[in-house]
Formats: C-alpha cells, sequence, structure tokens
C-alpha cells in the first residue's frame, strides 16, 4: 500500500482521540491538514476509513481494522529506527520531545547546552503540551520520549508499553501572601483550612493530588480561583487573593513577594521521564534522558517576602 507514516498516525490518533481537532492539536497539524491525511490514506487503501455521523466523525469497521494494524506497523518502524541507531559508533539524530510548561522554562534549556556540548549530532525539537497529556502523546508516536509528573497520592495509570523513569522529586510547600500568617514557618494544611484557595483544576491529576491531602488533613478547602498557569497562580498569592500549595521549581517560573511555609503533612511530586518500552535503550533516548537526569534537580530560590494582606474568603 502506498500509505505514510504521517497519514496512518493520524488514524490511530483519531481512535485514541475521538475527534479531528483533538488529533489536529495533538500533531501539530490543522484540522484540515487531518483531514486531507486521511483522504489520502482512503484513496491509497481503496476502502472508507470515516463516516459522517451528525456533526462527528467515526471510523467505519475498515477503518478500525486498519487502525489497529497500523499501530503495529508505526511500533515495528520506531523498532527499526532503534535498531539502525544500535548501529552506529556516534550519538546522532532527531528526537521529538513533548514537555509540560515547567520544564520547557526551567528543565529543558540547561539539557539543551548539554547536548549541544556532549552529543552535537543530536537535534532536539519541543512541544509543550499539559503535563497530563504527555503519556499519551508518547504511547501513539506523537513525541519520543516526554518529561511528565506523577503524584504519589494520585498516581498516574501505568501503561506496560511505556517506561516511566523518576528524575527527581518535589515536596510541596504552603505559599501565602507576604504577612498572612505572622510567625509561622511550619504549618498544617488545615491552618489554611478556612483561607480562600487558588486550586489546579479539580479533573487534572495535580488537582486530585491537592483535594486528596486537604481531605486527609480534614477539610475541604474552598476554591476561589481555578487556576492550571503557575505563574498566574503565584501573582493571585501575591496579590493577597488565597493561598496555594508550591514546589521550588514552580517558584522559579516568577519572582513572587509572598511567604513559603513548611507543610507537616508530606505532598510530593515526581517529575519523570517516559519513553516506550522497547525504545529505552535506544542510543539517542539514553543519552538524552542521561542529561535530563542531571538537570532536573531544582534548588530553592532566594527568600521572598513582602508587606500584604490576605483577603480572605466572604
Amino acid at each position: 500500500m502506498d500509505w505514510t507514516s504521517a497519514q496512518l498516525r493520524s488514524l490511530v490518533e483519531l481512535t485514541r482521540r475521538g475527534t479531528i481537532t483533538a488529533v489536529a492539536e495533538a500533531l501539530g497539524y490543522t484540522p484540515g491538514g487531518v483531514s486531507q491525511q486521511i483522504a489520502a490514506l482512503e484513496r491509497a487503501t481503496g476502502w472508507q476509513l470515516l463516516r459522517r455521523v451528525g456533526r462527528r466523525v467515526e471510523l467505519t469497521d475498515a477503518g478500525a481494522t486498519l487502525a489497529r494494524h497500523a499501530e503495529r506497523i508505526l511500533t515495528t518502524e520506531a523498532e527499526a529506527v532503534e535498531a539502525l541507531e544500535r548501529t552506529r559508533n556516534e550519538i546522532s539524530g532527531t528526537l521529538r520531545v513533548g514537555l509540560f510548561a515547567t520544564a520547557a522554562a526551567e528543565i529543558l534549556p540547561p539539557a539543551l547546552r548539554q547536548v549541544r556540548e556532549r552529543h552535537p549530532g543530536m537535534t532536539v525539537r519541543s512541544r509543550d503540551m499539559d503535563v497530563d497529556e504527555v503519556y499519551d502523546a508518547v504511547a501513539g508516536g506523537t513525541v519520543d520520549l516526554a518529561l511528565g509528573l506523577d503524584y504519589p497520592d494520585v498516581p498516574i495509570p501505568r501503561d506496560p508499553s511505556l517506561r516511566v523513569r523518576e528524575l527527581s522529586r518535589e515536596r510541596f510547600s504552603l505559599a501565602v501572601p507576604a504577612g498572612a500568617m505572622p510567625g509561622r514557618r511550619t504549618v498544617s494544611l488545615a491552618d489554611a483550612g478556612q483561607l480562600g484557595w487558588i486550586l489546579p483544576s479539580a479533573g487534572s491529576y495535580y488537582g486530585r493530588a491537592v483535594l486528596t491531602v486537604c481531605r486527609r488533613a480534614g477539610f475541604e478547602p474552598q476554591a476561589l480561583h481555578e487556576v492550571t498557569d503557575t505563574a498566574a497562580t503565584l501573582a493571585l498569592i501575591e496579590a493577597g487573593v488565597g493561598v496555594g500549595v508550591v514546589t521550588d521549581l514552580m517558584l522559579r517560573l516568577r519572582p513572587s513577594c509572598l511567604d513559603v511555609l513548611d507543610l507537616r503533612e508530606t505532598m510530593e511530586r515526581h517529575i519523570v521521564v517516559v519513553c516506550r518500552s522497547f525504545a529505552e535503550h535506544r542510543p539517542t533516548i539514553a543519552a538524552l534522558v542521561e542529561v535530563l537526569a542531571r538537570t532536573a534537580h531544582p534548588g530553592r530560590p532566594p527568600s521572598r517576602t513582602a508587606a500584604g494582606p490576605l483577603n480572605p474568603p466572604t
């Protein structure tokens, strides 16, 4: 059959994500580009692969059958690339990396500097994505490896086709507007139970982890603002409108005038690197993982304190 890997990947991603728009976002195409890939695949096979159902599309029986085989074809292709790489005496080639915003700002830049020095034949292309989507992106072959997060209180489900390696651990602290809890260096989450909170989406792994720890401490946090962006969260805390949990790496994203208090409860997140199991020992991937492991250990930023009231919830 005269088809391309890009066409097969578009079909496989459609089975994973359900809509042309979602596939386009995952692969970096336009929706029209994805539709063209599928149409070209239909011409190559001579079969109708999609049908319209109202405003949606769904796979035909032929489309579902080809998608199952396409996944195996793409896996075999990736295994062939790995085997070819093993024949080289040098580390070279292009890797596609998925990563979340904090990693893009704090981990990737120093890692890329080391890659240029140690492995000048390697090219790294990165894509910023939602941290909860990096596992699917690796499994689907959209990226070769990804930096992600795992929370012991709400662990990411493990896919046997993926290899997850822990790079570092971060413990959460409580960030409050400066002067909101004077004289306190260590607190319990329950001490801030009656204050307004800036929380991530309750549907995210991060949001579920925060809620799990708070409930274990005996209270339900009142979410005044539901915010995913770390810099926005820090800005809101600095403005005195609520409190939130932070890590040292998160604090590096935005210099802020606020107080950071140690927590008696243990709440952690693990920074991990994810790749497909069969590609774990691929020379380029192994080399990049080694570099990432050396650069994923943040230190606590300098003290950040300023005067400002905490506005309690009304």
